[in-house]
């Protein structure tokens, strides 16, 4: 035994090695097998071979595919079985999906008719929206919606910080929860710091408060990937809201911040409140472990008065959801441009299913135009943003960066009838592992009113012109070329 021992002590990194490189063939022979991308496959297995127990500490923290997996199996079958009656309500009869087609085309029926078969994603035509440019007009509308809430506040986010208007929010939420007023609060752990203070404070007055997915480093850290990034309010079941902004002040430009904050947010009533409502559901029971009880005053009878009603469509998506329901739409649309495509992001990263849309469609002339932050809140997002911008622009699209401040909003506008207003950003993490929703706005005033706002916002912005950016230095094309290999993860 002694020998044994001291054999082992003397070889201790031989032994180290050996069982490193029999997990590596291991979980080698696993990811081949799981036949997905090759290069992320090749990725991973260079890393695992070229770094000892460091490639396998990066596959276990960012390699694991939980998609369809059994963290997530519950909410999957939620998604199946309780809500299916709700949309049958809204099922569409065929003189219905005969006008939409005729009236918006072939191309964006296609869009309609991929979320209904991925997720039975339900299109409503009795909706009245507002769009809300910046935190400062979102805060003020919300203000007064959750002083008129009479039966429920639900409330889900990526960030929310008890600052001086995460406080004043809490305080309003704990109000109306002494005032009989149901309210649930679900935040992100990762993105969210909320003090025991603030938490302590909504037990006590009744709010239903709930981390998503806590992250422990004794037995969570494989879920790091996978954030609820969704930022959705659902009051009494008729307003609803969703968006860019986050619980932050940072996000409202009414308060004293290091820079200014340019978001969009849309607030609207009518049938696709319901489908903020349900979406909001299904994660609160796989928040809580709660099945919540799907009852007739959580989908009250909500019809919009407008003169003219917007028809409106939700996209989710996530880990929790067979296929990426959001990156699929975008792709859709994008393929189906004839005239412009106009697109804010804070992130530039798409993968290679949307940089060849773009790419394509700028160069089958549709105008393709994108706006970026000229300074990100990241230096590595930044950097991995920037190496697309030359291949973009040989490509023919338009690259506009945002001078004013921070642009954070994540828009889309398609010809003259598509919008999009949502969570998701451009890039690999809202496509494949982040819990997201957008919303797909079929409507030409709606459009023309996006377009504005976007022309409005490339006043601020410094168009870059490729020959200029190629002059750009060698170390900073290294550090955009080294950004980019860690594109997925950030």
């Amino acid at each position: 035994m002694n020998s044994i021992l001291a054999f082992c002590k003397e070889n201790i990194w031989l032994i180290a090695l050996t069982i490193n490189y029999i997990l590596v063939i291991s979980l080698s022979i696993f990811i081949i097998l799981k036949n997905k991308n090759p290069v992320k496959t090749l990725s991973f297995l260079f890393a695992l071979a070229a770094l000892p127990f460091l490639g396998l500490m990066v596959y276990y923290f960012f390699g694991q595919d939980y998609r369809k997996s059994k963290i997530f199996e519950k909410k999957y079958i939620l998604d199946n079985d309780r809500i299916k009656g709700w949309r049958e309500q809204f099922k569409l009869d065929q003189s219905e999906k005969d006008g939409f087609r005729e009236d918006f085309g072939e191309g964006i029926y296609k869009i309609y008719t991929l979320l209904k078969h991925n997720e039975k994603s339900i299109l409503t035509f009795d909706n009245e929206m507002e769009i809300l440019v910046n935190g400062e007009k979102k805060f003020e509308r919300l203000r007064e919606d959750l002083a008129r809430a009479k039966n429920h506040i639900h409330m889900e986010y990526f960030v929310l910080f008890d600052d001086e208007l995460g406080t004043e929010l809490i305080d309003i939420l704990s109000k109306k929860a002494k005032e009989g007023v149901k309210v649930r609060l679900m935040y992100d752990d990762v993105g969210s710091d909320i003090s025991s203070k603030a938490k302590d404070k909504m037990t006590e007055a009744g709010v239903q408060h709930f981390p998503f997915m806590p992250v422990r480093f004794s037995n969570s850290t494989s879920k790091i990937n996978y954030r609820d990034h969704r930022k959705i309010v659902v009051i009494d079941g008729t307003v609803g809201y969703v968006g860019g902004i986050n619980l932050d002040q940072k996000y409202d430009n009414s308060y004293d911040n290091e820079r200014y904050w340019r978001d969009t947010h849309m607030r609207l009533q009518g049938g696709a409140v319901g489908s903020l409502q349900s979406s909001f559901l299904l994660t609160w029971n796989f928040v809580t472990g709660d099945e919540t009880e799907i009852e007739q005053h959580l989908f009250p009878d909500n019809k919009s008065e407008s003169q003219d009603p917007v028809a409106i469509q939700m996209a989710a998506s996530g880990p929790d959801t067979d296929w990426a329901n959001i990156m699929e739409a975008l792709f859709c649309a994008m393929t189906a441009a004839g005239e412009r495509i106009y697109i804010t992001s804070p992130y530039y990263m798409p993968n290679d299913a949307i940089f060849t849309a773009m790419k394509t469609a700028a160069r089958s002339g549709v105008d393709v135009r994108v706006i970026l932050p000229y300074e990100s809140d990241s230096w590595a997002a930044q950097y991995a943003s920037d190496s697309y911008i030359e291949e973009s622009l040989e490509s023919g699209i338009r690259i506009f960066r945002y001078c004013k401040g921070f642009i954070h909003a994540k828009t889309m506008l398609v010809d003259d009838r598509l919008s999009t207003i949502g969570t998701a950003n451009l890039d690999y993490r809202s496509f494949a592992l982040n819990f997201e929703i957008t919303a797909l706005i079929y409507n030409k005033a709606i459009n023309e009113q996006m377009a504005g706002i976007f022309e409005n916002d490339l006043e601020d912005c410094e168009e870059v012109e490729l020959e200029r950016w190629k002059e750009r230095g060698i170390r900073r094309k290294l550090k955009e070329s080294f950004s980019r290999l860690w594109a997925p993860l950030l």
